[in-house]
C-alpha cells in the first residue's frame, strides 16, 4: 500500500546536530557568563577579550564533539586532518552567529531593564523632591500665621480666639490634606479662605480682598499648595486697604483651571520671583504639570499680577 501523504521522515546529518549543540552551548555561555562579566565594569578591552573567549569556547567545543566524541562513537570526523590555522579561521565564521545573536539579545534585555530601572529612580526622586518641597511649604505658612496671632495677642485683640480657630483649620490642612498627592479643589480654597481671614483679623479690617470663584466642579483633584502660594505672596507684598483691594479670581471647568491674582505693591514692599513660596511653586508645577501649565508673573506700574493656567486633561 502506498503512503497517501507521500511524506518522508528526514534524519538530520550527524554534524548538523553537533553544530546545533555547540551553537546552543556557545549562545548560553556567552549570554550568561561572558556578557555578564563584561558589563559588570564595562571596558572595550574586556569586551574584545570576552568575544575572543567565546570564540575559543565555540572552537574547542566543536573540536571536542566533531573530532573526538563522534570519532569514538561513530568513527566519523567532520574535518579530516585539518591544519590548525585553517580550522581556526573556518570556525571564526561559524562562531560569529551564536556570539552575535547572544550579544544582541543580552544588550536588548539589558537596555530595557536599564530604562525600567531609570524610570523607577526618576519616580523615587520625584516623590522625594515633592516631600521635600512640602516640608518647606508647611513651616512657611505656619510661621506667617503664628506671627499674625502673636501680634493680636500682644495688642490684646478680642479676635485672638477666632484667629486661633482659623489657625487650627490651617493646621488640620497641613497635617492631613497636605500629605496627600492630590486633594479636592474645595479643600485648597477653604485653606485659602482661612488664611485670608487670619490676615483680615490681623489688619482689623475686611473688604480689601475681592475673591471671585467660578468653578463647575469643586471636586476636581489638584496637588495641595498649588494656588495658596500666590495668595500668600499678594498678602505679603500688596497693599491692605479698601481703596486698592487685592483681586483674586478662580475659574475652573473639566479641562482647565485659571487662577489670577492682582495687587498693588505697597510702599516699601517689593514683589519678586524669590523666596520659598514662589520658587517652590514653580518647582512643584514642573513636577506635577510638565508642559501643561503656564505661570505668568508681571510687574507693571506698581501693580503685580500672577496668572496660573493648568490643563486638567
Amino acid at each position: 500500500m502506498k503512503n497517501p501523504i507521500n511524506a518522508r521522515l528526514s534524519i538530520p546529518d550527524l554534524f548538523y546536530m553537533t553544530y546545533a549543540i555547540v551553537f546552543i552551548c556557545t549562545f548560553y555561555f556567552h549570554y550568561f557568563i561572558v556578557m555578564k562579566q563584561v558589563f559588570r565594569s564595562f571596558g572595550w578591552g574586556k569586551l574584545l577579550a570576552g568575544l575572543f573567549i567565546s570564540y575559543l569556547f565555540f572552537t574547542g567545543a566543536r573540536w571536542l564533539t566533531e573530532q573526538v566524541i563522534t570519532k569514538m562513537l561513530f568513527d566519523r570526523e567532520n574535518y579530516i586532518n585539518p591544519e590548525f590555522v585553517n580550522y581556526m579561521l573556518d570556525n571564526l565564521h561559524y562562531s560569529s552567529m551564536p556570539i552575535i545573536f547572544s550579544s544582541f539579545l543580552w544588550l536588548g534585555i539589558y537596555f530595557i531593564r536599564l530604562l525600567e530601572y531609570n524610570q523607577v529612580i526618576l519616580e523615587e526622586n520625584k516623590n522625594i523632591e515633592i516631600k521635600f518641597l512640602k516640608a518647606q511649604i508647611n513651616p512657611h505658612f505656619i510661621f506667617n500665621t503664628l506671627n499674625n496671632i502673636y501680634s493680636m495677642v500682644y495688642f490684646q485683640s478680642d479676635k485672638s480666639l477666632t484667629a486661633i480657630e482659623k489657625l487650627s483649620q490651617i493646621m488640620r490642612f497641613t497635617t492631613y490634606e497636605s500629605q496627600k498627592e492630590k486633594i479636592q479643589l474645595r479643600d485648597e480654597i477653604n485653606y485659602i479662605n482661612a488664611y485670608i481671614e487670619l490676615e483680615q483679623l490681623r489688619h482689623h479690617e475686611t473688604g480689601y480682598i475681592n475673591f471671585i470663584s467660578e468653578i463647575e466642579n469643586e471636586s476636581v483633584l489638584i496637588p495641595p499648595y498649588v494656588l495658596s502660594p500666590l495668595v500668600e505672596n499678594a498678602l505679603k507684598h500688596g497693599t491692605t486697604s479698601n481703596e486698592h483691594p487685592i483681586d483674586i479670581k478662580i475659574t475652573a471647568n473639566k479641562e482647565q483651571l485659571i487662577f489670577k491674582i492682582k495687587n498693588e505693591i505697597g510702599t516699601q514692599k517689593k514683589d519678586k520671583l524669590g523666596g520659598i513660596g514662589l520658587d517652590n511653586l514653580k518647582k512643584r508645577l514642573e513636577i506635577h504639570y510638565p508642559h501643561t501649565h503656564q505661570l505668568h508673573l508681571t510687574n507693571e506700574k506698581n501693580w503685580f499680577t500672577a496668572e496660573l493656567s493648568i490643563k486638567l486633561r
